[in-house]
């Protein structure tokens, strides 16, 4: 029994195989590892994408949100605007039933006749009462005077100047002294 076996020798050239086929396998679970990691990538690229789109989504329905506040907010101050003119007209109708036609044509009368009245009672002052007649009033009222405040005995009557009946004679001015021609007229600064 032949204990000697003959064991195969391995050659430079096997050795060289074998080192291409250890650097190919290593080259494949390299290649398996980034192909692992770029599948990895390429989901959460999806899912970015994906959050993306619903951001734009958001993005445009928080938009329309704002769009529909600010309309709401203008209806709001329109409608505020609406109430306040109901609110002036229903005044208005109510002033024009406590100042009907008849009413302003009776006030109007009224005003004419109390300016008339008026009138009357200016030129019954206007007219310039005699010396007489004013001296009757005035003892008149001195009487009434005395006896509003109860008093009988008449005060000593007081003389007074009587008023001329002639116009007073109007002077008639002097000509001022005539001024030479050669003076210069020079204005006077305000």
């Amino acid at each position: 029994m032949g204990g000697n076996q003959s064991v195969p020798k391995i050659t430079a050239q096997d050795r060289a195989i074998l080192d291409l086929k250890l650097q190919r396998d290593k080259i494949r679970q390299y290649q398996k590892k980034i192909q692992s990691v770029l599948e990895r990538e390429h989901e959460i690229a999806k899912q970015q994408l994906a959050a993306e789109g619903l951001l734009l989504k958001t993005d445009g329905q928080l938009e329309n949100l704002e769009k529909l506040v600010s309309t709401i907010e203008f209806s709001l101050i329109e409608v505020s605007v609406l109430h306040g003119l109901k609110q002036g007209n229903e005044v208005l109708k109510e002033i024009h039933k406590e100042m009907n036609l008849e009413t302003v044509e009776k006030l109007l009368e009224e005003t004419q006749e109390a300016r008339e009245y008026q009138r009357e009672i200016d030129e019954m002052l206007a007219n310039t009462l005699t010396l007489e007649e004013e001296e009757s009033v005035q003892a008149e009222l001195k009487t009434l005077q005395r006896e509003a405040i109860g008093v009988e005995h008449p005060e000593p009557s007081i003389k007074l100047p009587s008023v001329p009946t002639t116009e007073p004679v109007v002077a008639v001015p002097e000509e001022p002294p005539s001024v030479p021609e050669e003076r210069e007229h020079i204005p006077i600064a305000a």
